[in-house]
């Protein structure tokens, strides 16, 4: 066998492999607007994705997920506010500013944080966060918003801090020297050269980190409360659209409109973290667009 035919064989392999990856998703999503596309016929998308009560299993049902939605967003805007600038700023000291061997150190704890499973993280949230946040600010409970987000920043760091330090790792040596060889101090390298060259990827990191967290289902059905209301504080509780899939699906009789609007709720998320990819393609691609200009 030559060269040349091992390089088409090993081609149309990765051909295949890219064409079931296609194919499995697509089923995915034929199989979820299937099975969600029923209940539209007995409540309208507007009745469903703006309503303001979710009782599905009243006479009659109510199936509006607004409250879910919000509950979603709101979470993982507080968990990126706080993911954010820890995971910039760790990828940042690991990168350019610490020595070698707490560089290794750090990116051991780091990967060790990312490969923990989100049930343990859910369980510390209930047992140590929620009874600390209840005795702290006298609460009714501490299973809210507030503990929710800071486990799934948590969460989010790891991935976050990991593929920023990649795209700082790849800014090239020669920027760096040419910007100390101008009298720039390492502080002033960091903040004009170096994130700016980096900034295509570190927003990328920042998309991934938060698409963790707004499709994260055990740390929200543990520590978020489970209340299908629209929040008035960090401190109440919420339920987002995972938790409510979660909690609800495996009691819901197969068929009925109950399993319907899960499925529904369903396509929703789907949609949301679809139009989520998207900004972050089209975020990614400015800023690399705009690093090159400016450099």
């Amino acid at each position: 066998m030559n060269r040349r035919t091992k390089e088409i064989i090993i081609q149309y392999l990765f051909f295949v492999i890219a064409s079931v990856s296609v194919i499995v998703l697509g089923l995915i999503v034929f199989s979820l607007f299937r099975e969600g596309i029923p209940i539209f016929g007995h409540v309208s998308i507007i009745d469903f994705v703006l309503g303001m009560e979710w009782y599905p299993t009243y006479d009659p049902p109510s199936f509006g997920i607004f409250p879910l939605i919000v509950g979603s967003l709101v979470v993982t805007l507080m968990a990126t506010v706080i993911a954010v600038p820890l995971g910039v700023s760790v990828a940042v000291y690991i990168s350019e500013i610490a020595p070698q061997k707490t560089k290794i150190v750090l990116k051991s704890i780091i990967e060790l944080l990312a490969g923990l499973p989100s049930v343990v993280l859910g369980f510390f949230g209930m047992v140590i966060v929620a009874p600390w946040l209840q005795e702290t600010f006298d609460l009714p409970t501490g299973l809210n918003i507030a503990n929710a987000s800071v486990i799934l920043a948590i969460m989010a760091i790891p991935t976050i801090s990991s593929i920023a330090e990649d795209a700082l790792y790849a800014v090239p040596q020669e920027f760096k020297e040419a910007s100390y060889a101008l009298g720039a101090t390492k502080y002033e390298t960091i903040t004009q050269v170096t994130l700016p060259a980096a900034l295509s990827g570190i927003s990328t990191a920042v998309m991934l980190g938060m698409a963790r967290v707004i499709g994260e289902t055990m740390v929200v059905l543990m520590v978020a409360g489970g209340a299908a209301a629209i929040p008035e504080s960090i401190f109440d509780s919420v339920r987002p659209m995972p938790a409510s899939i979660a909690a609800e699906m495996g009691e819901t009789p197969y068929g009925s409109l109950h399993y319907h609007a899960l499925f529904a709720i369903g396509m929703i998320l789907f949609f949301m973290t679809l139009a989520f990819n998207l900004i972050a393609d089209y975020v990614s691609h400015k800023f690399r667009q705009t690093g090159s200009a400016t450099l």
